[in-house]
């Protein structure tokens, strides 16, 4: 009750803490490892608050969760968007967590699509877009998601391969947020974000650091390229 009187006084102000709630403990069951029960208990535990409070509240349309995306022709049926989500399968399929780990880890990672694409893209972005123009509102989303990738450096990763993934997730939020303006259904981006982060988990790590930053540069481009397509099709190129 007293989140949704929040939401209703503020939806900026639920957004940001929504943020902070999840990035804090998050950074707390990351360090307990991607196989972790606990995490993945956490996160069912968050997933499920988020959907309940959207359920509950009557906010499905809102956030694009009633429906797929009427246009899918117009958005190239979202295939950049499972480029992406494959790429981290392209040095082959080898899970670094025997089970039932494997099994944590790609529930975890599955929940976390949805609950991250809840909170930049649902809240954040319909926040921001509802009290001001829609350029601020992607590049806030895009730019805020991909800084929220830093606190991997807390959780045991080197400060280089977490600068490069902070360029590539803000070169994906750009790809989601605008994608979720352009369609008006957070779904695709659900999908993709969740199949992302699972394929991470049962893809291989053992492709040199040459070949990893081939990839990334890849898919950066691939971004960049549907991005500008979907703001001149979106008019987000322009201020609104």
């Amino acid at each position: 009750m007293q989140m949704k009187k929040l939401y209703d006084k503020s939806e900026i102000t639920f957004a940001i803490l929504s943020i902070v709630v999840y990035t804090v403990t998050m950074g707390n069951l990351r360090n307990l490892g991607d196989d972790s029960p606990y995490m993945m208990a956490g996160l069912i535990v968050i997933s499920a608050a988020m959907f309940l409070f959207v359920k509950l509240n009557g906010l499905e349309a809102r956030y694009g969760l009633d429906r797929w995306a009427a246009d899918s022709r117009s958005m190239l049926w979202f295939i950049p968007l499972w480029i992406i989500a494959l790429s981290n399968l392209a040095s082959g399929i080898s899970p670094g967590y025997p089970l039932p780990g494997v099994i944590f880890a790609v529930i975890s990672m599955a929940l976390v699509g949805f609950a991250e694409e809840m909170i930049f893209r649902g809240f954040l972005f319909n926040a921001m877009l509802k009290d001001g123009n829609a350029r601020t509102a992607v590049i806030v989303c895009a730019v805020s998601f991909g800084l929220g990738h830093i606190l991997n450096i807390f959780t045991g990763h080197d400060l280089i391969p977490t600068l490069i993934q902070v360029v590539f997730a803000v070169s994906v939020g750009f790809v989601y947020t605008l994608s979720y303006y352009r369609c008006g259904s957070l779904l695709p981006c659900i999908l993709s974000h969740s199949l992302t982060d699972v394929f991470a988990v049962l893809g291989s790590d053992d492709a040199s650091f040459g070949f990893n930053m081939f990839m990334h540069a890849v898919v950066i481009v691939i971004c960049i390229i549907y991005s500008i397509y979907l703001a001149k099709k979106s008019g987000t190129s322009s201020d609104q």
